[in-house]
């Protein structure tokens, strides 16, 4: 954009607005890098969810078994999960460790539970979880007094920042398109630029999508 001279287009301010977020932003996601207990977080964190997902499906699995007995253990193990919602995996760092606190708390204490994890072998996989989980959460903590206002919950917010600036350059350079008295417009290359950024963007975020099977 910078190529097609804010100053000229009237957009200078809001662009410059946009790259100063974009700057802020970026700023913030290589602390929250460069930290070295993030790796071992991001580690951990796909740690607990393998374990999580691993005693729903094996659960669900037995849905199907031809044992009335393990059916039923079968169906406290998942109706379990399902009274914290689901796609716990799916959950902010801060939310994920306490719902899987809840369910193991839980597992350990309801008795018919209890004797669900013991029916099919699941208590292992349980203090798996447990302990993914606690060392989570320490890791977690740690890192957070290290870097202060570093989180992944301020990056959320600095993105939102940033994307609400990016929309108001936008509708800027649209409404100045739609009232430009010439055809093509001044601002139709700029128009054509982003949207071909845009496509290429979604492309390579499609390319990189993984494809994989619905998490708890």
């Amino acid at each position: 954009m910078l190529r097609n001279d804010p100053t000229v287009l009237n957009i200078l301010a809001k662009y410059d607005a946009l790259v100063g977020k974009g700057n802020e932003l970026d700023a913030l996601f290589k602390k929250i890098l460069a930290n070295e207990k993030t790796a071992d977080i991001l580690a951990l964190d796909e740690r607990r969810d393998n374990a999580a997902n691993g005693i729903y499906y094996v659960a669900y699995g037995y849905d199907y078994y031809f044992e009335p007995a393990l059916q039923t253990a079968a169906a406290l193990i998942k109706d379990s999960f399902s009274v914290y919602g689901g796609g716990i995996a799916k959950l902010n760092y801060q939310a994920e460790t306490a719902t899987i606190t809840s369910l193991i708390m839980d597992w350990e204490n309801k008795a018919p539970l209890v004797a669900a994890f013991n029916t099919l072998n699941l208590t292992a996989w349980k203090n798996e979880l447990k302990a993914a989980n606690i060392a989570f959460d320490q890791k977690f903590l740690d890192r957070t007094q290290e870097y202060g206002g570093a989180t992944p919950e301020n990056l959320k917010s600095k993105r939102e920042e940033t994307n609400a600036v990016y929309y108001a350059l936008r509708d800027r350079i649209d409404a100045l398109h739609l009232l430009a008295e010439t055809t093509p417009t001044p601002y139709t290359t700029v128009i054509n630029q982003l949207n071909a950024l845009i496509d290429q963007y979604n492309s390579l975020l499609n390319n990189r999508a993984p494809e994989v099977p619905p998490t708890v």
